[in-house]
């Protein structure tokens, strides 16, 4: 009885260990609306992001797809911190990190300040192709969607 005791106790502290690790999910819809400048613009152009970050290690996963852009994807970024609308500087290179392909899988690990940023929904994705070099598609990456 106090072997199991004792083992229910140790299991229950080694839990409260492996709790506190929160894996968030995000997601992002990706569309024009959300570009700030688009020169050539197409209807058809969309895309969705989804993945997750684990707030305690920083490893941030995502799955990207998009479909009818004005050409082939030539850079794609995780950029911020910025609100919607706003612009901001590259954060990560998802391009080089996963390719420039649909779908882009990826993951990569992010220092505290980044978690935080992304936490804070002040992150966003972009997707540029040669007729918008500043831009085709835009998404702001909202956690808990």
């Amino acid at each position: 009885m106090m072997k199991t005791i004792a083992l229910s106790a140790a299991l229950s502290i080694a839990l409260v260990g492996v709790a506190s690790a929160k894996v968030v999910n995000w997601s992002a819809k990706l569309d024009q609306a959300q570009e700030t400048v688009v020169k050539t613009k197409d209807a058809k152009a969309m895309g969705t992001a989804k993945g997750t970050l684990d707030t305690t290690s920083g490893e941030m996963t995502w799955t990207i797809t998009w479909s009818g852009l004005t050409g082939p994807a030539k850079a794609m970024h995780f950029h911020g911190p910025a609100k919607m609308g706003k612009v901001a500087g590259v954060q990560l290179n998802i391009g080089s990190a996963s390719g420039l392909k649909s779908p882009s899988k990826g993951m990569a690990k992010l220092p505290a300040d980044q978690v935080k940023q992304v936490m804070d929904g002040l992150w966003y994705i972009n997707i540029h192709t040669a007729a918008n070099p500043a831009g085709e598609l835009r998404g702001q990456v909202m956690v808990g969607m």
